[in-house]
């Protein structure tokens, strides 16, 4: 699947904020640089905005159906108002913004990662959206590998810790089924 930079980088920018999820003022301005989010003023309200966008995003990644995932990106698009606007910028050729100049981070967040998410849905994509399979994680990630096996995030390891945990499962039992046999075989010679 290809996309350009901008729709990677609103889906970048839902995921880490499912899984960051800004707390606080600095959090917030944190994020906002982290993801280059520019053009916005950021006031306290904004975090609880944000927050409330959050939430929506992780409804979308744990809708039962695609269906249910449409209908509520288009509820987070109508709601924010889109402007699509062309723009070139960064070095990057023609490209879309879907948030209208002097939205908020939130408007902003709301629209360009709604979009980004209703072009994975409409390519069929959806089976894409997903959380981690770590069983102390839960974390949302896209898949964008080519054959779309991954199933654990990025951020906590927790594909090696859980890889780690079963070769060590593994050798325990291969070392005690070993010294099962040993034992056996010592009883067994009278």
């Amino acid at each position: 699947m290809q996309i350009n930079h901008d729709t990677k980088g609103a889906l970048d920018s839902v995921v880490d904020l499912l899984n960051t999820g800004p707390q606080d003022l600095a959090e917030l301005r944190s994020f906002v640089t982290r993801h280059g989010i520019t053009g916005v003023v950021l006031r306290e309200r904004d975090v609880v905005a944000v927050r409330s966008i959050r939430e929506r995003f992780g409804q979308v990644f744990d809708a039962a159906s695609t269906g249910e995932a449409a209908g509520l990106i288009n509820e987070l698009v109508a709601e924010a108002g889109t402007t699509p606007q062309l723009s070139a910028h960064d070095g990057y050729d023609w490209h879309v913004h879907y948030f209208a100049p002097g939205a908020s981070v939130a408007e902003n967040l709301a629209a360009d990662g709604a979009m980004a998410l209703a072009f994975l849905l409409v390519a069929g994509e959806r089976d894409r959206l997903r959380r981690c399979h770590a069983p102390d994680c839960g974390h949302a990630f896209v898949d964008l590998s080519r054959n779309r096996s991954r199933r654990y995030c990025d951020g906590r390891t927790c594909g090696n810790r859980l890889h780690v945990a079963a070769y060590r499962a593994r050798r325990r039992g291969a070392e005690a089924e070993g010294a099962g046999a040993e034992a056996e075989g010592s009883g067994a010679a009278v």
